[in-house]
C-alpha cells in the first residue's frame, strides 16, 4: 500500500490544482462519515426492516435498562445501500460499510469531476482530466464509546490506493472539514442519547446497550 508523501515538493502552477483536489477530498470525506454515523430509517428488505424494527424499539425506550440489541453489518449495509445512496450528491455511488473490532470503514465509488459539476462548479478541461471517472474512496475510523457518549477518530482515508495518514489526515480534517461541517463531530464525544450507555463495535455487528 503505497503512502501520499507528506512533504512532497510542488511547483506553483501546481498549488491551484493541489486545493481543488483537496476541496474535493473533503466533500467526499463527509459523505463517507455520514455513513458511519447515520441513523436508521424504514425500507422495504428484510435487513432494513430489522434494523428499522431495533431503532424503533431504541427511540421509543422500550427496552429494557441494560438491553444489548445487536445491528448486524447486512442489516447495516441495507441502510447503506438505499438511504446513503438516496442522499448522496451526484458522482458517489455503492457507498458500503464494513465492520472491525472498534472500527469502522465507510467506502463508496466517487467521481470527483460530477461533484464538481453537481455544484455548479464545473472544473476545467486540466482539472476535468485529473478529475473525471469513478475511484474507490474509503475512510476508516474508530469508534470509543461509553458514559453515554461516542467519538469517531478517522485513522486514514485511502483514494485510488493512495493511503492518506498522520498529519496530512489531521490537516485536512482541521482545515476542510471541520470549518465547512462543524456539526461533523470527528475527534470529539458526542452524545447518543435514548438511553444508550455505549456502541460496542465488532466484525459482525455493532451493539447497543441500554444504561440501566
Amino acid at each position: 500500500m503505497r503512502t501520499l508523501p507528506l512533504m512532497a515538493p510542488t511547483k506553483p502552477g501546481n498549488r491551484a490544482i493541489c486545493y481543488n483536489v483537496l476541496t474535493d477530498m473533503r466533500k467526499s470525506t463527509l459523505v463517507l462519515l455520514a455513513l458511519l454515523a447515520a441513523p436508521l430509517l424504514p425500507s422495504a428488505s428484510s435487513d432494513y426492516e430489522a434494523a428499522a424494527h431495533k431503532v424503533f424499539l431504541i427511540e421509543h425506550h422500550r427496552l429494557r435498562p441494560g438491553s444489548r440489541v445487536e445491528l448486524t453489518a447486512p442489516e447495516l449495509n441495507a441502510y447503506a445501500r438505499q438511504e446513503i445512496a438516496d442522499v448522496a450528491p451526484n458522482g458517489v455511488r455503492n457507498p458500503r460499510l464494513e465492520l472491525g473490532a472498534g472500527t469502522a470503514t465507510g467506502s463508496a465509488l466517487i467521481d470527483f469531476g460530477k461533484l464538481r459539476r453537481a455544484e455548479g462548479k464545473p472544473p476545467s478541461l486540466i482539472m476535468s482530466y485529473l478529475l473525471d471517472g469513478e475511484r474507490p474512496v474509503s475512510i476508516t475510523a474508530r469508534i470509543r464509546s461509553s458514559g453515554g457518549t461516542a467519538t469517531v477518530d478517522v485513522e486514514h482515508i485511502e483514494i485510488s490506493g493512495v493511503t492518506i495518514e498522520g498529519p496530512l489526515l489531521d490537516f485536512l480534517i482541521r482545515n476542510y472539514l471541520t470549518p465547512a461541517y462543524p456539526n461533523a463531530k470527528v475527534g470529539q464525544p458526542f452524545e447518543l442519547g435514548h438511553g444508550i450507555e455505549r456502541l460496542d463495535v465488532q466484525p459482525s455487528a455493532v451493539a447497543v446497550v441500554i444504561g440501566r
